[in-house]
């Protein structure tokens, strides 16, 4: 996700820097996309307006703890989510506490604001470009604290998608269920780029009065 996303980042003209746990992987993805690379997840973060983590559910913790996430490193900058709790061994919702991934997220990166977002589409659909289906533009659900979604649409709409804001932070909750859904679907043997697109209904004339 991070390499197909941070890629075309890199090419509508943002500065992005790769970070991970082992610095030598962050070197060789950022190599790949034309981005600086080869930091640790602490130094990636620390000049970062926004931060986009793209590891599993089960790393998460792990991930955010190593970039400060406890000790405020985060605090101020919108961080994007774009994690599945899904558990695939029986592909049940996974919960933190009652509450979602992302909640839990906001909960240890101290003083961030996160942003729900990219979680119902595999890596693949953001390697297309622009990501359309029948023409229309894929629309991205994300959900968060006001101006942290303000700063994350224009993000979503570089990629050639449709920014649909859902509302707060709690519908995270919500974009993870669906994304159950999603990833059942392909582990069941449907197509990577398979997505599941929101269609707006055109305009109806009003109705004439007889």
């Amino acid at each position: 996700m991070v390499e197909a996303i941070g890629g075309r980042w890199v090419r509508t003209g943002h500065e992005v820097t790769i970070g991970a746990r082992d610095p030598e992987r962050a070197r060789e993805v950022a190599a790949r996309i034309g981005a600086r690379g080869g930091a640790g997840l602490r130094e990636a973060v620390a000049t970062a307006d926004v931060v986009l983590f793209g590891v599993s559910r089960a790393g998460i913790v792990t991930a955010l703890e190593q970039a400060g996430g406890p000790a405020g490193a985060l605090a101020g900058k919108v961080v994007i989510d774009c994690g599945n709790a899904v558990d695939t061994s029986d592909f049940s919702l996974v919960t933190w506490e009652g509450a979602s991934l992302a909640e839990q997220a906001e909960h240890i990166a101290v003083g961030s604001r996160v942003v729900k977002a990219f979680n119902l589409a595999a890596h693949t659909v953001w390697q297309l470009d622009p990501p359309s289906y029948d023409g229309r533009p894929l629309a991205v659900p994300y959900c968060g604290e006001d101006d942290a979604k303000k700063v994350v649409e224009p993000l979503i709409t570089d990629l050639g998608a449709t920014a649909l804001d859902i509302g707060d932070l709690r519908q995270a909750r919500h974009l993870e269920a669906m994304g159950v859904v999603i990833v059942k679907l392909l582990f069941s043997g449907h197509g990577l780029d398979s997505v599941f697109q929101f269609i707006e209904a055109a305009p109806q004339d009003p109705p004439v009065p007889h």
